[in-house]
């Protein structure tokens, strides 16, 4: 039995790199940027109007003039005008192009229109008011947007600024969810007394989707043989297998000596933590085909990924408790897709809202409800049935990580969250 920071320090070495596609951008969010974003030209691009109102030269106001006629319109989207007399004004919207030779904009709220003559009624007006000046905001080339950014609605917007249609990100893994066990029926069966309906393998695809991961399903009874067919498919076809139980010490849970059998390494079968102690973790590496190394050669110096890393397939098998799927699923698959695609998870912190006990030389992943107090994440502990309790994923918002070398823990210490919501 290892750590749970030797678990994860395994794991984080075994991360990959699918690549990079470029695809549209409104289709982008959530995805890891894989190029910087810069500015194709100067933010705002001209002398920019930012209130509706009246253009003047501003000298001549300093000079007393309060009434200025009206020469013209400049409206937002149309080129660019001259006012031919310097003494005049032109009535100007917003978003457009600064007049040539105007330099302050008096909004409407401040002027009285009549026959065709506009009168000031303030008596301060400061020299380049309501004008957003050409390149105030960003210069042509600067970096907007860096690499490995998570594109959020903020970043579509720049892109559609910058002239982007389409946007190089993250290849996304190929995964499939796997369930086992005799006892699961269908969500939409009548489960006999003896039966549950399947959970563990919806409530991954959903976890996975909020990484913008579309995994797959399949459900294998326990069968060895069905097992071993099965999974050996699957090994094939996909790049990642996420299994729920059939990896701890029952006479029908027969994963771990199936993947032996079907040539993936273990790297490690459970790590002291509660819950979600028997986690099975390994790899297969498969030998690259002579069409894989052509591909390999021809692609361009610098973008080539290791035909060892392409070609691994990772097993991350969790125990069949809710709770031990859940945690270990945001603990250790999250951490490695964020490093494989490039971008990093934040840790968060909180204060423990009221003391807490155990004994047990195992990292403790305890549920908790988390409240705002005077400012700060306070996370009060919630009272489930160990990690068989579905619901109690319902009442929580995350777990918090209680050392080993530990057993009491204060009020008012702070420890990390993992949080779900």
């Amino acid at each position: 039995m290892i750590s749970v920071q030797e678990a994860l320090q395994t794991i984080l070495n075994n991360t990959q790199d699918f690549g990079v596609e470029e695809i549209p951008f409104l289709k982008s969010v959530g995805r890891t940027l894989k190029e910087d974003i810069l500015a194709d030209r100067d933010f705002p691009p001209f002398n920019r109007v930012s209130m509706d109102g009246i253009a003047v030269n501003h000298r001549f106001f300093d000079q007393g003039t309060r009434a200025f006629f009206i020469e013209g319109v400049q409206a937002a989207g149309a080129e660019q005008k001259t006012m031919k007399v310097a003494s005049n004004c032109m009535e100007v919207m917003t978003g457009a192009v600064l007049p040539e030779n105007t330099d302050t904009i008096i909004r409407y709220e401040d002027v009285v229109i009549e026959n065709g003559i506009a009168t000031i009624s303030v008596h301060i007006l400061e020299l380049g008011k309501n004008i957003h000046s050409k390149g105030k905001d960003r210069a042509q080339g600067d970096l907007l947007i860096s690499k490995n950014s998570i594109i959020s609605a903020a970043e579509i917007g720049v892109l559609a600024t910058v002239g982007k249609p389409t946007v190089k990100v993250a290849k996304m893994p190929n995964v499939m969810i796997v369930s086992t066990g005799d006892e699961l029926v269908e969500v939409d069966e009548i489960p006999l007394a003896h039966q549950i309906r399947r959970s563990n393998a919806f409530t991954l695809v959903s976890l996975l989707e909020r990484l913008n991961i579309q995994a797959k399903t399949a459900h294998i009874t326990d069968n060895k043989e069905l097992l071993k067919q099965k999974i050996e498919t699957f090994l094939k076809e996909y790049d990642v297998l996420l299994f729920s139980g059939a990896v701890s010490k029952g006479k029908f849970d027969f994963l771990p000596e199936v993947l032996e059998e079907l040539r993936v390494k273990k790297l490690f079968h459970r790590v002291a933590q509660r819950p979600g102690k028997p986690f099975w973790f390994g790899k297969l590496d498969t030998e690259p085909s002579q069409s894989d190394i052509k591909k390999e050669l021809n692609l361009k110096k610098g973008s080539s990924i290791s035909l060892r890393h392409q070609l691994s397939k990772l097993v991350f098998a969790f125990p069949g408790n809710p709770v031990s799927t859940y945690v270990n699923c945001l603990v250790y698959f999250y951490p490695w897709f964020a490093k494989s695609v490039g971008f990093e998870l934040k840790e968060e912190t909180v204060i423990l809202g009221e003391d807490v006990s155990f004994k047990p030389q195992l990292t403790f992943f305890l549920q908790v409800r988390v409240d705002i107090k005077f400012g700060q994440l306070v996370a009060f502990p919630v009272k489930g049935n160990g990690s068989g309790d579905l619901a109690s994923l319902v009442e929580a918002d995350g777990f918090i990580k209680l050392p080993t070398k530990q057993t009491t823990f204060k009020k008012g210490e702070n420890y990390t969250i993992i949080r779900y919501r």
